[in-house]
C-alpha cells in the first residue's frame, strides 16, 4: 500500500472513531508504527487502533497483523516502510538484540525517530538499547507493561518508562493509551527494567506458594478455586505491610519485627509436616529455608523478616 493511502486509511480510521467529546480530534491523534506482533505487541497495537491512532504494524510473520488489519491497521511489508510511516515507533521483539536486528534493516531511516522498546530484558540490556539509539540519532525511551495482554489500554494497568525525558513529555498522552497509569522513571535508560527486574521478582515464589497451597487442597480432596478469596486477601495484607518494610531496610532499622525471623524459622517445621501429610513436594522451598538458617547463625532471631536483605546482598 502507498504512503499516501496509508495516511487517508489512518484518517479514515481516526473519523470513524471520533465522536466522544473527551477523545482528541483525528488531527491530534499520532501515527504510531508498532514492530513485533506477538501476544503482547498486538495488544499494544490494538489498544492504539481503537483509541483512533493511524497505527502501522509489523511483523516477520505477516499473518499475525491480519486481525489488526481488519480492525484498521495498516500492514507495512518490510521495517523500512514501518519506520517511515511514524515518528513514534513502540517495539515490542523478544530482545533487544532482535530489536536492533530488526531496525538495522531500516539503515539511515530510523534516525530523527522516537524509539520506544517494550521488550523482556535486563538492565545491561536497556544501555546497550540506549548506546545503540544514541548512535543512530534517535530518542530512546525503555518501557515495561506491568499487566498482562488482556489489561493493555484499561484504566488501571501500570507501564512505566525511563529515558529522554523530552521523548516522554511530548509522547505521553499517546502512550497513556496503553495504559492509564503511565510513570516516568527518570533519565538513566535502564530503570524501567531495572524496576522490572525488582518487582517481577515476587512473582514466581508468590505463585509457586499458591500452587503449594492448591496441591495441599487437592490431597484432600478439595477443589483449588476454594483457595483463590483467601489468597487473594493473604496477599493483600503482604501489600499493606510492604511500606513498612521497605522503612525498615531504608533505615536498617530491623529491632523492632512485625514478624521476626525467628518465628519464620520455627516455622520450617511446619512446612515439612504438612508436606508429607499432602505428599507434595516442598524442594522447592529449601533455598528460602537456608537463608532463614543462615539469618539464626548470624545473629538474627530477634530482627525483622526484613533483615534477610541483608543476607541477599552479596558483601565484597
Amino acid at each position: 500500500m502507498e504512503r499516501n493511502d496509508q495516511s487517508k486509511s489512518g484518517l479514515l480510521l481516526s473519523e470513524n472513531i471520533a465522536g466522544d467529546g473527551d477523545m482528541m480530534s483525528s488531527e491530534e491523534r499520532m501515527p504510531v508504527t508498532v514492530i513485533g506482533l506477538g501476544n503482547m505487541g498486538s495488544a499494544l497495537a490494538e489498544a492504539f487502533v481503537r483509541a483512533g491512532h493511524p497505527t502501522t504494524v509489523w511483523n516477520r510473520s505477516a499473518v499475525k497483523a491480519a486481525p489488526l488489519v481488519a480492525m484498521g491497521a495498516v500492514q507495512a511489508d518490510t521495517v523500512a516502510d514501518a519506520i517511515s510511516a511514524s515518528i513514534l515507533v513502540i517495539v515490542c521483539l523478544t530482545t533487544y538484540d532482535a530489536t536492533i536486528q530488526a531496525l538495522e534493516q531500516a539503515g539511515a531511516g530510523i534516525t530523527g525517530h522516537t524509539l520506544v522498546t517494550l521488550n523482556s530484558g535486563t538492565p545491561f540490556g536497556a544501555r546497550k538499547m540506549a548506546d545503540w539509539a544514541a548512535e543512530h540519532g534517535v530518542r530512546f525511551l525503555d518501557g515495561a507493561v506491568k499487566n498482562v495482554p488482556s489489561a493493555v489500554g484499561k484504566p488501571d494497568t501500570l507501564l512505566y518508562y525511563s529515558g529522554d525525558k523530552a521523548a516522554f513529555d511530548d509522547n505521553e498522552t499517546t502512550l497513556r493509551v496503553l495504559g492509564g497509569d503511565t510513570v516516568y522513571l527518570g533519565e538513566e535508560p535502564d530503570l524501567a527494567k531495572l524496576y522490572e527486574a525488582a518487582v517481577g521478582a515476587t512473582l514466581l515464589p508468590a505463585l509457586l506458594g499458591f500452587f503449594q497451597g492448591a496441591a495441599i487442597l487437592k490431597a484432600r480432596g478439595l477443589p483449588a478455586s476454594t483457595l483463590v478469596p483467601y489468597s487473594i486477601k493473604w496477599l493483600e495484607m503482604i501489600g499493606s505491610i510492604l511500606p513498612s518494610y521497605a522503612d525498615e531496610i531504608d533505615a536498617s532499622e530491623y529491632t523492632k519485627p512485625f514478624a521476626s525471623i525467628g518465628i519464620m524459622y520455627e516455622g520450617i517445621a511446619y512446612d515439612h509436616e504438612i508436606g508429607e501429610e499432602a505428599n507434595i513436594d516442598l524442594s522447592w522451598q529449601a533455598p528460602m529455608h537456608n537463608l532463614l538458617r543462615r539469618a539464626i547463625e548470624e545473629g538474627r532471631k530477634d530482627h525483622s523478616i526484613s533483615s534477610l536483605v541483608e543476607l541477599l546482598r552479596k558483601r565484597e
